[in-house]
């Protein structure tokens, strides 16, 4: 009788791990498989490893090959090869402006997602998707948008730190009693200052403000860019455009402010502030300069922050922080309901299981995606439940001890049921955020961890003690809209105008435009950067750079109504 029970029990256990397996077999996850993922706006190439690379394997079976054409160099090359070959990749993350999907589309590289999505969690950001898909022919879901929002369309999008800001090594502006900043030429003698300070690097490297790289170079040197944007300013084509308003400048005018901050690089290196590999140099190669103390200066917070202020540092009151300038109107992204176009995902058409991978990007959206894809920025999520947060007795998210030391310093090492290797070797490579970083879970709670009450509540270090002392703000985000020096650019999604000549003169001059920029702020002297200036000017107006302006110009303007037409619909769906 006991053996009769016992064959009964182990029978009904028998049928549910088959019902199990049967389960696994339906959705694909039976199988190991390996994801070509060509990623357009990836720093890093080769498989993920670590905590991200195995929660992914463990939930589903799967491996992330990266291939980044950012690291492989050729850019378009890259792209239009592999597409020529008519397999981009399983995963393709890539932008989504112009008439890059419906050329996907014709090509056969994509697969229409819509047969895969019903009921899936993803499709609560419907709007988002069919907006970015409603202009492709044949109908169907290609792409899913990056960084959607529920948001205000004049909601900045960022977390607590912008997008863009002059970011110094506080501690050795601190030393020179905070000298004030009236206008970006300002800056420059404090820098000197400041190298004097720290002529080397704890790994006795020479320290430069400055160090570029040519990666992210496109119809302008993406470096010269970065500063235009502490005024106000953005890229549009060959265009700066206002962020709430119709004003636009030329790059290659004299006194565009694209110029004026190639002459600000050229002053620079003329003091020797400028690092002489930036030429020939990665933004990996960049980055871990960051990460060693060698730059004292950038634009980018999820640079300098994310490399630098480890914990250690920060409790001696070291790292980057942004500085106060007397005129700056640092431009934010608003929200944007549609989401972003500028880095869409994709499942490339010759993938081994698109279920799967359905099944796979759909997480990316979930609560558990979201934050254990986007800790690396200085708006990051947290990670992991369990391992780098939980929730207290109220039911509100604090971080673990684990967490506290990982998110402050990313050398600390993961514990083994997590993976191998430090927190930082395991975070997503993918370089890829599902939702803004203003975006809040199911419960209310802000995926960027760093606006939690928790968090925010928790003991400071001397870094941002002195820091908040000395701009009387509680962050970064609460002293730029105190002061009124944050202008936001309404959250929405545009088609600018393309054809294969305007495209043709465009790649023409984005060359001419790259080369000068380069030369021009390693030029010799004064005499040369001008000579070099005006060739720069004479050659792609040669080109046929104004007929690319005209359409430029007309898109600009088209933009700006699509901003406007947004906020109003949005305030007009709140009223209704």
């Amino acid at each position: 009788m006991k053996n009769g029970k016992y064959c009964a029990v182990m029978c009904i256990v028998c049928l549910l791990f088959l019902m199990g397996c049967g389960l696994k077999m339906d959705l694909g996850y039976d199988e190991p498989l390996v994801v070509d993922v060509f990623d357009s706006v990836a720093n890093y190439e080769g498989m993920q490893s670590g905590w991200f690379g195995k929660v992914v394997k463990d939930d589903f079976n799967m491996e992330l090959n990266l291939i980044a054409p950012n690291v492989a160099g050729g850019g378009n090359t890259l792209f239009d090869i592999r597409s020529a070959a008519g397999n981009l990749g399983d995963l393709i993350i890539c932008n989504g402006e112009d008439d890059t999907l419906q050329k996907l589309v014709n090509s056969g590289l994509v697969l229409n997602m819509e047969p895969y999505l019903k009921d899936k969690e993803i499709m609560r950001f419907e709007k988002a998707i069919r907006d970015v898909n409603k202009d492709l022919s044949p109908d169907g879901i290609y792409a899913i948008p990056s960084e959607v929002s529920l948001n205000s369309p004049l909601t900045p999008s960022e977390g607590l730190e912008p997008t863009y800001g002059p970011y110094l090594r506080w501690d050795l502006y601190k030393e020179l009693g905070y000298p004030e900043i009236g206008t970006l030429e300002d800056l420059l003698p404090i820098l000197v200052q400041m190298q004097k300070l720290e002529p080397f690097a704890e790994n006795g490297e020479k320290t430069y403000a400055f160090s570029f790289f040519k990666d992210w170079d496109g119809n302008m040197m993406n470096a010269a860019k970065q500063p235009c944007c502490f005024y106000g300013w953005d890229e549009l084509g060959f265009l700066l455009l206002k962020a709430d308003s119709d004003e636009y400048q030329s790059i290659i005018d004299s006194d565009s402010m694209y110029v004026r901050v190639l002459k600000w690089y050229f002053n620079a290196n003329q003091l020797g502030l400028v690092d002489p590999q930036s030429p020939t140099q990665s933004y990996n190669d960049v980055a871990q300069k960051y990460e060693n103390g060698q730059v004292l200066y950038s634009p980018w917070p999820w640079v300098a922050q994310i490399k630098y202020n480890t914990l250690a540092r920060k409790q001696e009151g070291k790292g980057f922080m942004i500085a106060d300038m007397a005129d700056m109107n640092i431009y934010s992204y608003g929200c944007n309901q549609s989401g972003s176009r500028k880095t869409v995902i994709l499942v490339g058409s010759q993938a081994k299981d698109p279920e799967r991978l359905m099944d796979f990007v759909d997480w990316m959206y979930s609560s558990d995606g979201i934050r254990s894809i986007g800790p690396l920025s200085s708006a990051g999520t947290a990670g992991p439940e369990g391992l780098c947060w939980e929730y207290d007795q109220a039911g509100e998210p604090q971080l673990t001890e684990f967490g506290k030391r990982a998110l402050a310093d990313g050398e600390v090492e993961t514990p083994e049921e997590w993976g191998s290797g430090t927190w930082a070797e395991g975070i997503s490579v993918l370089n890829f955020m599902p939702v803004a970083p203003c975006e809040v879970d199911e419960d209310g709670y802000p995926y960027a961890y760093r606006l939690w009450n928790s968090v925010q509540k928790m003991e400071e270090t001397a870094l941002e003690k002195d820091w908040e002392e000395v701009m009387q703000a509680d962050n970064t985000r609460d002293f730029l809209i105190k002061n009124e020096k944050m202008v936001v650019s309404p959250g929405c999604n545009f088609t600018y105008t393309i054809s294969s000549e305007i495209e043709t003169l465009r790649g023409q001059c984005r060359n001419v435009i790259q080369k000068y920029s380069w030369e021009m702020i390693f030029a010799e002297d004064e005499a040369e950067f001008y000579q070099l200036l005006s060739k720069m000017q004479n050659e792609v107006l040669s080109l046929g750079y104004e007929k690319v302006v005209e359409v430029d110009i007309k898109d600009a303007l088209s933009f700006q109504a699509e901003r406007v037409r947004v906020v109003e619909e949005y305030e007009n769906d709140r009223e209704q």
